[in-house]
């Protein structure tokens, strides 16, 4: 095709200086038309599941990378050109790439149906490709429909076993959802195997399965390791009678300026952390060990520990101590809602200085958290249950609920350690006295 103009669009270094990441999904086809800034795929890092807009117009002429590889950063990862003329998509056979190619010069002739098209709306299956030329390094590809999902859905099926294509999904745009992948319906996987609700099936398939360390599991499993055998780390726990707290909530949701936000437990404790710090500023801190410092931090950057499907990652709130309430329970809404879908940018994931796990979301009292690389301490917030406790010598129902804090004891004292619990457990069993900070 003399004159026409083609781009190949190389895997970008994301955030951090990261060198390698996995190519997840396509969110387009060879053929297709794209503009500037158009997502055409997501990856997972070992931050975060990152979309990747196009810095091309025009149409797609080869997907160069198959969904599933781990790529270095550099490596082309699609074809742009002018026109559908030439188009190619790429995929692997015995480790050669092998293309279908589409040329207007040459007759066609169409390839037997796919099985999956048998019986479908013909607008919901795309067309198989046309088999074009004779050379050792061409073969036909069928193209199978895309399948639309979310990274955490792709992500449970890989874990199950399911191959997205025979998910019937609930929702009316097309959306295949955890939900349809939890349901009590059993679905084919991809390599015969049968899964339910309750995981994979073993009937007819294997006891056991494997899945690879990679992505932000791996950076996960390598940051508690390192944090777990660096700082030496002490554990302490309050229980606390947050019943003023609660009350204080319900009176907050009917605030205006509280309406469109979330307005939980958690963003009280979160204005306790930050006000707490600021009499035990060496709680916000963290070792220096090159440079034999401890670094004191004049900025609270917030940290929520997030469970997602594809491991913990810990976003961050930049300059929480800044924000007032509502924008703080916005940014924390933010926070999880993103970290949630899986879309955490790299640079919301770095600098934070203390940072807060919620394990109370499963019902559970407590733990003993590991500290969050970066930083010198990490606050585990239970669950808040019902309970009798006494009250100026009765015994009454209330709200209770029980605060662990490990902190890093190599300059964080038993001394400071415990008067910044001390001071959060105060302010959650009296609002009032956060007017003391």
């Amino acid at each position: 095709m003399t004159g026409q103009s083609v781009n190949e669009f190389l895997l970008p270094d994301v955030g951090e200086g990261l060198t390698e990441a996995e190519l997840v999904t396509w969110h387009v086809g060879v053929g297709d038309e794209i503009k500037i800034n158009d997502i055409i795929c997501e990856i997972e890092t070992a931050k975060s599941v990152v979309e990747l807009p196009s810095p091309y117009a025009g149409v797609v002429q080869a997907l160069l990378v198959p969904e599933g590889e781990t790529i270095e950063v550099g490596t082309p990862i699609i074809r742009v050109g002018d026109s559908v003329e030439m188009a190619a998509e790429s995929t692997a056979v015995d480790g050669v790439e092998t293309a279908a190619q589409v040329d207007p010069a040459v007759p066609a002739e169409p390839l037997a149906e796919p099985a999956e098209a048998k019986d479908a709306d013909p607008a919901e299956v795309e067309q198989p490709l046309t088999l074009v030329g004779s050379g050792p390094k061409e073969a036909a590809v069928v193209r199978r429909p895309r399948v639309l999902a979310k990274p955490p859905a792709r992500a449970l099926a890989r874990e199950l076993g399911v191959d997205l294509a025979d998910v019937v999904p609930a929702r009316e745009d097309g959306v295949v959802t955890t939900a349809d992948l939890q349901s009590g319906d059993r679905h084919a996987s991809g390599d015969g195997r049968h899964v339910a609700s309750q995981g994979r099936d073993a009937v007819g398939g294997e006891r056991e399965y494997r899945e690879p360390i990679k992505g932000v599991r791996k950076q996960m499993g390598q940051a508690m390791v390192r944090s777990a055998f660096t700082a030496p780390h002490v554990t302490e726990w309050v229980t606390v009678d947050v019943t003023r707290t609660m009350e204080l909530l319900a009176r907050l949701k009917q605030r205006p300026e509280l309406r469109d936000v979330r307005v939980g437990p958690l963003l009280v404790l979160a204005r306790a952390c930050i006000l707490a710090a600021r009499r035990t500023p060496i709680i916000n801190s963290v070792w220096d060990e090159e440079a034999q410092e401890v670094v004191f931090k004049r900025y609270v950057n917030l940290g929520i520990a997030a469970a997602t499907p594809r491991g913990l990652v810990v976003p961050n709130v930049k300059d929480a101590d800044a924000l007032s309430l509502p924008d703080l329970a916005a940014a924390l809404d933010q926070l999880v809602a993103t970290a949630r879908d899986g879309k955490t940018p790299p640079p919301d994931l770095a600098g934070g200085t203390f940072t807060i796990t919620n394990v109370g979301s499963f019902g559970i009292d407590s733990g003993t958290p590991i500290i969050n690389p970066g930083e010198s301490a990490i606050l585990c917030f239970g669950a808040i249950k019902r309970k009798p406790w006494i009250v100026a010598d009765q015994v009454v129902p209330r709200d209770v609920c029980t605060l662990s804090l490990s902190f890093d004891h190599r300059h964080i004292d038993g001394a400071a350690g415990s008067q910044y619990l001390a001071d959060v457990a105060s302010i959650l069993e009296d609002p009032a006295t956060a007017l003391l900070f």
